[in-house]
């Protein structure tokens, strides 16, 4: 754990979580996740978040080492979410005598957790306030609907540090060996991306501050090329295309919907895309899926039709994209139905009801195997779809 202080004042009591299998019960983390948290140790002593319940001992007895037998006057609540605050309570049991920071929207959600009054143990900040720790000082940052409605952040001015609550967090506990970036877009628009306006705004106020290092409540604390990672959540939360390439998503009941997609992507290659990601929207993970529908500035989406309907696979799918807002983008429909089918309809319906995204005109109807036919059909999209 000490490689991961930030400073001799600044230090990690954070815990990693390896054994956790779904993220917010529906991410899957095959390197598990962290659970950051901070300790300022000045004239003051400010805890800057707890850790989910799963990993309240081990965080309380990082904690202890820390605080070597000195008592905590703050913690600073920045985000509510239970993998960030479930261990308050057992804070609050073992440090009676600590003062709560938050603004008015934590303390308006504190009892919903845990029931009590706070009134007389809490300090309420807004935008701007500061709180001086001795050598440290933390102005607060509101940043509303990143992704909650009570989340701050705050910036430590001697050490020009921001704790940025859920943001550049990423999936992976810190122990895992692997870069930043690919989990790092798929937390982001899986957890974060509905709200790229409001991100947008805190990024606004953040340019205003001398930034040197960052201190996520999830992945590493970051303290070089910070206008890389900046650069992507700028990036990111515009909704710009982030590489050259299509992704083609499907999903697939009995082989053909596959064969065609497959089919679809040799075309797409042929034409020189530069690249060709594929989801099988039945067995890949459809996190995944979304982190690559946002990442390029194409797509083709085929599907075969069900009890009447869109197969649930790729229903799902469409769903995720529209409530994490997606757009700016060119995107083909390939449907497929023996009798009936109406995939390419709802399809076209969850597009339609997207802002800027412009759906290719040729539309394809797939009856069962493919054949000459469909895939002379799928050139032309190809064509469109890259124009």
């Amino acid at each position: 754990m000490s490689d991961f202080h930030v400073s001799d004042a600044v230090r990690y009591i954070g815990v990693d979580d390896t054994t956790i299998d779904l993220f917010e019960s529906q991410y899957m983390v095959p390197n598990g996740v962290s659970y950051n948290s901070y300790v300022i140790l000045d004239e003051k002593v400010a805890v800057m978040d707890t850790v989910d319940r799963r990993a309240t001992a081990a965080w309380l007895e990082n904690l202890e080492a820390q605080l070597a037998g000195r008592e905590i006057d703050y913690l600073v609540i920045h985000h509510l979410e239970p993998d960030h605050a479930g261990s308050i309570g057992r804070l609050l049991e073992k440090f009676p005598a600590v003062t709560l920071v938050g603004n008015a929207k934590t303390f308006a959600m504190l009892p919903k957790y845990f029931p009590g009054d706070y009134s007389a143990r809490s300090i309420t900040v807004k935008e701007g306030d500061t709180l001086s720790l001795g050598a440290h000082t933390l102005t607060f940052v509101m940043a509303p609907m990143v992704h909650w409605p009570e989340v701050m952040v705050s910036y430590e001015s001697s050490e020009k540090i921001l704790f940025s609550a859920d943001g550049f967090g990423k999936f992976g506990a810190l122990s895992a060996d692997e870069e930043w970036l690919c989990e790092a877009r798929r937390y982001y628009f899986n957890i974060v991306g509905k709200y790229g306006a409001q991100v947008q705004a805190l990024l606004k106020k953040a340019a205003g501050l001398d930034i040197q290092t960052i201190c996520p409540l999830h992945g590493p604390i970051l303290r070089e090329d910070l206008g890389y990672y900046i650069g992507k959540y700028d990036l990111w939360s515009r909704y710009e295309p982030e590489d050259e390439g299509v992704l083609v998503a499907y999903a697939s009941i009995h082989g053909n919907t596959a064969q065609a997609a497959g089919k679809m992507a040799e075309i797409l290659e042929a034409r020189g895309c530069p690249k060709v990601a594929m989801a099988d929207l039945c067995r890949d993970d459809q996190a995944e899926a979304v982190e690559d529908a946002f990442r390029y500035g194409r797509a083709v989406f085929l599907s075969p039709t069900y009890d009447g309907g869109l197969f649930p696979p790729m229903d799902h799918f469409m769903a995720h994209l529209r409530d994490k807002t997606y757009r700016r983008r060119r995107v083909a429909i390939i449907e497929n139905g023996s009798w009936a089918p109406a995939a390419a309809r709802i399809m076209r319906g969850y597009l339609e009801a997207m802002k800027d995204v412009t759906i290719c005109e040729t539309v394809h109807t797939i009856q069962g195997a493919v054949k000459d036919a469909d895939a002379a059909a799928m050139e032309r999209i190809a064509d469109e779809l890259l124009a």
